[in-house]
């Protein structure tokens, strides 16, 4: 059947590691190339090529998520995305579909239109073998973004921009640890989810006593009782962690409602979860910056048609994690608020 093409609101095994000297270069010489605001419905973009200064043919990229309604992370992704297509002369076409068999079918039909490349979200990477060798057979470049990083090159991936979730659960559970929380509860929202399984792992391996707990993300309603039933059955839990800036926003409430003394962290960031860790209601978040994630991906095309460039050297080009708490949270929250963090 006809996947949905949806606008997004809103939301990744041990890989290797890169070093920072080589992520930090990369990244900052590419954003110094300028770049240009844009915005637009999840659709073909105008581009930028007549004001960018840009002289090389406009091509078309499509990038795919697997993205769900709700989730705030992913309209700055695609913000990212949309700023370097508009400075590289290039026709964006963002789709996204939660589901692996749709989101397989979306890039089945970036495929049949004949698109100059194709950045995909691997969180189920089995669902896209398949497509992604009818990629490759049409000899369609194909990068990996945000989840699937250690699947990526086996499925014939280019490139992976994103951050490594178990490094990233590591140093989450490792916070933890040094601020004496022993107990915590770590929220999954979209079981199957490779990278969110890694993240909770990762904080697993630095507290063994972690409980990880199910929620079905696209109902808020049920995310909602479902934390509340586990606080209200676990009062020995000191921590809550969501792993998606909504979902760790509904868990705060249901631990205010609850009366739970048990403290908040999360995973990613948006303009609201910046605000309560400035007010101190959440201890602090991992931010794997996912504007650099959308917009690296659209920019690695740019630069094989400009040059033959690649990106990363055959390793993940790694864009977290980055912690923010109270100490911090000023730097960031201004750029939260205009949707870039």
């Amino acid at each position: 059947m006809q996947a949905e093409r949806v606008t997004v609101r809103v939301g990744r095994n041990r890989r290797p590691r890169v070093p920072v000297a080589l992520v930090l270069a990369v990244v900052v010489g590419i954003l110094l190339a300028g770049c240009s605001a844009t915005g637009g419905r999840p659709q073909p973009n105008s581009g930028g090529g007549a004001g960018s200064g840009v002289t090389t043919p406009r091509i078309t990229v499509a990038v795919i998520s697997h993205s769900a309604p709700g989730d705030t992370f992913w309209d700055i992704v695609r913000r990212g995305a949309e700023e370097a297509a508009a400075k590289d002369n290039i026709n964006l076409l963002y789709t996204a579909q939660p589901e692996g068999a749709g989101q397989a079918q979306l890039v089945q039909q970036a495929i049949d239109q004949k698109v100059s490349g194709i950045a995909v979200t691997l969180a189920k990477p089995d669902a896209m073998k398949t497509v992604l060798a009818n990629a490759k057979a049409a000899n369609i470049p194909v990068v990996a973004i945000n989840a699937g990083a250690a699947s990526a090159k086996e499925l014939g991936a280019r490139a992976f921009f994103g951050a490594d979730d178990r490094i990233a659960g590591e140093a989450v559970g490792q916070k933890l640890l040094d601020g004496g929380y022993a107990r915590p509860i770590c929220v999954i929202h979209e079981q199957g989810n490779v990278g969110l399984e890694e993240r909770c792992a990762g904080v697993k391996a630095k507290i063994p006593a972690t409980e990880i707990l199910y929620v079905q993300g696209s109902d808020m309603t049920q995310v909602s009782s479902t934390i509340t039933s586990k606080l209200q059955a676990t009062a020995e839990a000191d921590a809550v962690i969501g792993l998606g800036a909504p979902y760790t926003l509904t868990a705060l409430r249901a631990v205010q409602a609850t009366g739970s003394k048990a403290k908040i962290a999360s995973f990613d960031l948006n303009a609201d979860l910046a605000q309560q860790i400035k007010d101190g209601k959440i201890i602090f978040t991992v931010d794997q910056q996912p504007w650099l994630q959308g917009y690296l991906a659209v920019e690695y095309f740019w630069q094989q048609l400009r040059g033959g460039f690649e990106m990363g050297g055959g390793q993940p080009v790694l864009t977290g994690p980055a912690i923010v708490d109270q100490g911090n949270v000023d730097a960031v929250l201004k750029f939260a608020q205009e949707g870039i963090r």
